[in-house]
C-alpha cells in the first residue's frame, strides 16, 4: 500500500516513479535505441524483433525511437562476440539472440569470446520447441528413416541448434545425418531444401515453422518428422519426441543441449549497462508482454506468447554454467570442440 501511494503521489507531482528516475528518462528522451537481431530478415527471430520494436518503446522512460538492425551469422555468435566486446554499453543497445547463444560458451569455448553471465537478460516472449522438418522429395517419411538412411541437412554454424542436435543424435542415438554447415538462416535452408540440395531442416523452431511455412506443411509439402525435447509442444502432440538417451550422462548432456529451449528467444544487453537504465528495459519488457495491443499483434501473427522474466533467464545461465566438468568435457570431445583440459 506504501508503495502504491508513493507511485500515485510522484504521478500526481509530476516526478519520476520507480524505473524512471530523471537519468533514465533523460538518457531516453529523445533518442534512438537500437534493436539488434542476430538472424536474417523475415526468420523468425527477426519476426520477435520487429514485433517488439513496435511496442516496446512506449514503456521505456522517455519513450524513445526503436530501430531494427539484421546482424546475422554464425547463429547469433557474430552479434554476440560484439555484444561482448564492442558493443556501447550504455543502454543504447539491446538484441534478440538465438537460444543456443548462451550456452555455446560451454560447449564451444575456442569461438566464444563473451561470458553470457556478464550480459543483462531482459526476458524472453516464448519458450521454444524444436523440429526436425523433412522436403517432401526427400527420402525421409519418418522418424525411423533418420535411422536406416543417410539424410543431408543444413545447418548455420557450431553452437546453433542446426549443427549441435544432428551432431549429437548421430553419435548418442545413432541417425545417419550428413551435415553441411554455412547456410546464413532457415529461409537459405528452406531454397536449398526445395532445390534439392538439402533433404531437412534439422532444427528449426516449431513457431518459425508454422508462421512461416504452415501453407507447405498443412500441404504436406513439408513433413514435420520429429521434435526435440523432453515434452512435445501442446500444437504437435502427434509428433514422435527423439529419444534421450540410454545412460544418466547421455540424459545429462541432452538436458544441456535442451536448455536453450527454456531461454526461447532472448532478449539482453551488453555487460555493465547502468543498473537504473537495466531496471528500466527489464520492465518495458515485462510491460510489453502483457500490452494487450502487442498481444493482439501477436496472436494475429500467430506468434507463441509464454512470457519468461529477464532474472529467470539470469539464474538459468548461472546454474547451466554448475554443469560438472567432466559432462562439459565429454559433449565438447563429442562436438568436436575445445577442452578445458
Amino acid at each position: 500500500m506504501i508503495a502504491r501511494l508513493a507511485t500515485i503521489a510522484a504521478l500526481a507531482l509530476g516526478t519520476p516513479a520507480f524505473g524512471q528516475t530523471a537519468d533514465v528518462v533523460n538518457f531516453y528522451k529523445g533518442r534512438q535505441v537500437f534493436l539488434q537481431a542476430g538472424s536474417g530478415p523475415g526468420e523468425g527471430y527477426d519476426l520477435y524483433a520487429r514485433l517488439v520494436a513496435r511496442f516496446i518503446a512506449k514503456h521505456i522512460p522517455g519513450q524513445p525511437s526503436i530501430a531494427v538492425q539484421n546482424v546475422p551469422g554464425g547463429g547469433s555468435l557474430t552479434l554476440a562476440n560484439q555484444f561482448g566486446n564492442v558493443t556501447p554499453r550504455d543502454g543504447s543497445v539491446f538484441g534478440i539472440f538465438n537460444n543456443g547463444m548462451p550456452t555455446t560458451p560451454l560447449l564451444n569455448p575456442g569461438v566464444a569470446k563473451f561470458d553470457p553471465r556478464k550480459f543483462g537478460f531482459l526476458g524472453s516472449p516464448n519458450r521454444e520447441v524444436q523440429v526436425f522438418i523433412a522436403w517432401h522429395a526427400s527420402p525421409v517419411k519418418t522418424i525411423n528413416d533418420l535411422f536406416t538412411k543417410e539424410v543431408i541437412v543444413g545447418a548455420s554454424a557450431p553452437g546453433a541448434a542446426t549443427f549441435d542436435f544432428p551432431l549429437l543424435t548421430n553419435v548418442l542415438l545413432g541417425t545417419k545425418l550428413k551435415i553441411i554447415s554455412g547456410y546464413p538462416g532457415t529461409a537459405a535452408q528452406q531454397l536449398a531444401m526445395e532445390r534439392g540440395e538439402l533433404h531437412a531442416n534439422p532444427a528449426v523452431a516449431w513457431v518459425s515453422a508454422k508462421t512461416q511455412h504452415g501453407t507447405q506443411i498443412a500441404e504436406k509439402k513439408l513433413l514435420v518428422i520429429g521434435q526435440y525435447g523432453f515434452r512435445a509442444h501442446p500444437d504437435i502432440p502427434q509428433v514422435p519426441l527423439f529419444p534421450t538417451g540410454e545412460t544418466e550422462e547421455a540424459r545429462q548432456m541432452f538436458r544441456l543441449l535442451y536448455a536453450r529451449q527454456d531461454f526461447g528467444r532472448p532478449f539482453l544487453t551488453p555487460p555493465e549497462v547502468p543498473a537504473e537504465r537495466l531496471a528500466a528495459l527489464r520492465a518495458a519488457m515485462d510491460a510489453t508482454m502483457r500490452d494487450p495491443e502487442f498481444l493482439a499483434e501477436a496472436a494475429r501473427q500467430k506468434l507463441d506468447i509464454e512470457p519468461l522474466r529477464g532474472t529467470d533467464l539470469q539464474d538459468l545461465t548461472e546454474k547451466l554454467f554448475q554443469t560438472p566438468l567432466s559432462v562439459l568435457d565429454r559433449m565438447r570431445s563429442l562436438l568436436g570442440t575445445k577442452s578445458t583440459k
